[in-house]
């Protein structure tokens, strides 16, 4: 048996994690000023070069503002922050994210999934639909939730190329790491069977160019996430 090669975090790294932990428990408080560099080099054992590029990278998530010639403040990540943001706080929870950051997410790939069926509809081709039904094959073959979790991202991210806006596959890539996420928990807690019909009628709707009944398939799906038999958060 082989062993892949263990790699230790840097103390850059490390520094992030921390400032990030202390910030979302609540130890550092939204509008609190952060010791100088200095300060924060000297008390951490670091140098000041390590403390200024991590904190660059805090403040670029959106965990922190950085004032020139004031100081370093705990920002407002939920209105300033990003989707790096998004996954600094599964991280912090265990790979999880809070019920409220679930049905955020979930309401978001409807508003999305929605406008890719929109605009691919009238435009999609018979080679494009015969790989969704290719993807919809390998999910019904796939036990492993990890990989079914990829094989429906990369269906709605084809969706989502498929409906000529340039920006839709960008914007819903962005969502990747929170959405496979959920999925894998959903795979873990209702298994694949749910998740294989609505991509299989999916497909069936689309080669149809059957608007209505795709986006009713969809939107019932997500809806059942939400708040009915299937659903991921509590």
């Amino acid at each position: 048996m082989e062993f892949s090669r263990l790699n230790a975090p840097s103390l850059k790294e490390l520094f992030i994690e921390h400032l990030e932990k202390m910030i979302l428990s609540g130890k550092l408080v939204i509008g609190e000023k952060l010791p100088s560099e200095r300060e924060l080099a000297e008390s951490m054992h670091i140098s000041r070069s390590v403390v200024n590029a991590g904190l660059a990278e805090i403040a670029d998530k959106g965990f922190l503002e950085i004032i020139p010639r004031s100081g370093t403040y705990v920002a407002d990540y939920h209105k300033k922050g990003k989707l790096d943001t998004l996954v600094s706080i599964m991280k912090f929870n265990g790979g999880t994210l809070p019920d409220a950051d679930i049905l955020s997410i979930l309401q978001i790939r409807k508003v999305l999934t929605a406008l890719a069926l929109d605009l691919a509809m009238p435009r999609i081709t018979d080679d494009e639909v015969k790989q969704l039904f290719k993807h919809s094959a390998l999910l019904d073959k796939t036990n492993d939730s990890t990989r079914a979790a990829e094989l429906v991202f990369e269906f709605d991210h084809l969706l989502c190329g498929f409906s000529g806006n340039t920006l839709l596959p960008l914007i819903f890539y962005s969502f990747k790491a929170p959405n496979t996420t959920l999925f894998e928990r959903f795979f873990r807690l209702y298994g694949f069977d749910a998740m294989r019909r609505r991509t299989d009628a999916l497909c069936h709707a689309i080669r149809a160019r059957d608007l209505v009944t795709a986006k009713e398939v969809l939107a019932r799906s997500i809806e059942e996430t939400i708040s009915g038999s299937t659903r991921i958060y509590r």
